[in-house]
């Protein structure tokens, strides 16, 4: 075997110290790396397709700024349950409320009304249909609004002899957008 001219090299007979130096240098030079990045790439767009933010849909209609076709005289009206949600399918969601007189006691007639801007970027809120009217004599126990329609539980009575307190009559009904009306689903009675 032939021996080497050069003397022992340093890292032949590796100490405690020389791995200190090593792992120092090392963790010096992930954290320069980490300190120096490059900027965040972006991607930009040179002329061709130009493609643009569609605007935020308006929102949906305020129950509060609309006055509702109910003859509740010096009682005023309130508004006991309401939905949103896009009827038809202009991607702008309407509001549907069951509203009805104000009421010390019994159980007062509802009316179902679907509200709507006048325009996209109108304020001002409207009826611009109504599901349920009053003189129907039905209360509203559940609404609302899924997949672009309407559902509702409707309670009423079966007769004068019913107490105005209590109704005996529970009905499932369901209303879609077609063409340019809502159309009533086939109703599910159900005693209560």
């Amino acid at each position: 075997m032939q021996t080497s001219a050069l003397p022992d090299l340093a890292h032949t007979h590796a100490r405690p110290a020389h791995w200190l130096a090593t792992a120092a240098a090392m963790a010096a030079v992930v954290a320069g790396a980490a300190l120096l990045q490059p900027d965040a790439a972006t991607a930009s767009q040179t002329g061709g397709i130009r493609t643009t933010a569609a605007p935020a849909p308006a929102p949906a209609p305020d129950p509060a700024e609309v006055t509702y076709p109910l003859e509740c005289g010096d009682a005023g009206s309130v508004v006991a349950k309401r939905a949103t949600g896009d009827l038809d399918g202009d991607r702008s969601p309407e509001t549907v409320v069951a509203a009805h007189c104000r009421a010390g006691s019994g159980t007062p007639p509802s009316g179902v009304y679907v509200l709507a801007r006048a325009t996209a970027d109108a304020a001002a809120s409207r009826v611009v249909a109504t599901l349920v009217e009053p003189a129907e004599r039905r209360s509203v126990a559940t609404l609302a609004v899924r997949d672009g329609a309407v559902t509702a539980s409707l309670l009423g009575y079966s007769s004068a002899d019913v107490p105005r307190c209590c109704p005996d009559q529970r009905e499932t009904v369901k209303w879609r957008w077609e063409g340019d009306k809502f159309v009533r689903s086939a109703a599910t009675a159900m005693g209560a």
